[in-house]
């Protein structure tokens, strides 16, 4: 007999879980251990270093071991007296945001290794010597790496597949479209988590650029927009500035001549709040406008 469609989907699901557990434990068992252990004995690179390349796979790779697969194996086990895995998926979402923490740092452990394998030859060369094992497959531990950050979309994609091929009388019907909805949004969760670390990342080159000035620094700030403008000081003088507008401000600031730390040097910063702009229809000055907030009224000249 043809098995249905809905339990190949749960047994790929199933199947596809044992090969994750596989990979996370070559990833925290034997890299992280093995990197830990020489880290230990100060002959690769600090301690905290391993730490932070990788990140809480420990935990992952606990609760995927010790609680998702075995449930996921019962369930499959008495699969032909009660077809269903809906009701496990829904206790393992709440826990995949665990991921979000892993996916965050992803990059930075990423460059890390990379960093550190130039340092430390010792380092490079156990990494190295491990790759080469059978259990790598030839490939390198920054692909092994990236397997979690695909995980939970893998998930969402094996799931939404399962509930379409559900027959509408499926004693699972209602579990498994809850445990979709849920794993929906713990995928935006991960996804938002890696949005807001771009924000910042972003936002913090900008700082430097300005110098890192104490009281523009604010992780809440939100950079709408940057360029080159001119200045007009009279009818015929003008010189290169360069504005950022923020959603709380606006820094009028001058290139640096000579670039130490800092591209720019902030002149002036001009609340939003009560900010205006006109344009001035100016035929011997083109694309020119006024900006006038609380603290100065400035007249400028775009491209």
């Amino acid at each position: 007999a043809q098995e249905p469609e809905e339990k190949k989907i749960a047994l790929e699901l199933l199947e596809s879980e044992q090969a994750y557990v596989g990979r996370l434990h070559l990833l925290d068992q034997v890299f992280y251990m093995e990197l830990m252990n020489e880290a230990k004995n100060g002959k690769t690179v600090p301690e905290e270093v391993v730490k932070m390349i990788f990140s809480n796979i420990s935990s992952i790779y606990q609760f995927h071991a010790k609680f998702f697969l075995p449930e996921l194996q019962k369930r499959m086990e008495d699969w032909s007296s009660d077809p269903r895995i809906g009701d496990v998926i829904q206790k393992l979402a709440p826990f995949l945001k665990m991921y979000g923490e892993y996916v965050k740092n992803f990059d930075k452990a990423v460059e890390l290794i990379s960093v550190w394998s130039e340092k430390s030859l010792p380092f490079q060369e156990l990494i190295a010597d491990i790759q080469k094992r059978k259990v790598c497959a030839n490939l390198t531990l920054q692909h092994h790496m990236l397997e979690p950050v695909q995980r939970i979309p893998r998930y969402e994609l094996l799931l939404k597949d399962y509930v379409r091929k559900l027959p509408p009388e499926s004693p699972d019907r209602a579990d498994a479209e809850k445990a979709l909805e849920m794993i929906f949004m713990v995928a935006k969760h991960s996804n938002a988590a890696i949005a807001e670390m771009e924000r910042l990342q972003n936002l913090w080159e900008v700082y430097q650029r300005l110098g890192l000035e104490d009281d523009i620094v604010d992780p809440s700030n939100e950079l709408i927009k940057e360029g080159p403008v001119l200045k007009i000081s009279s009818r015929n003088s003008t010189s290169e500035k360069y504005l950022f507008l923020f959603n709380n401000m606006l820094l009028y600031c001058v290139p640096k001549v000579i670039q130490l730390g800092a591209e720019f040097q902030v002149h002036l910063r001009i609340d939003t709040d009560g900010l205006k702009v006109w344009e001035l229809n100016d035929t011997e000055f083109p694309h020119t406008f006024l900006v006038s907030g609380k603290q100065r009224t400035l007249e400028l000249q775009a491209r």
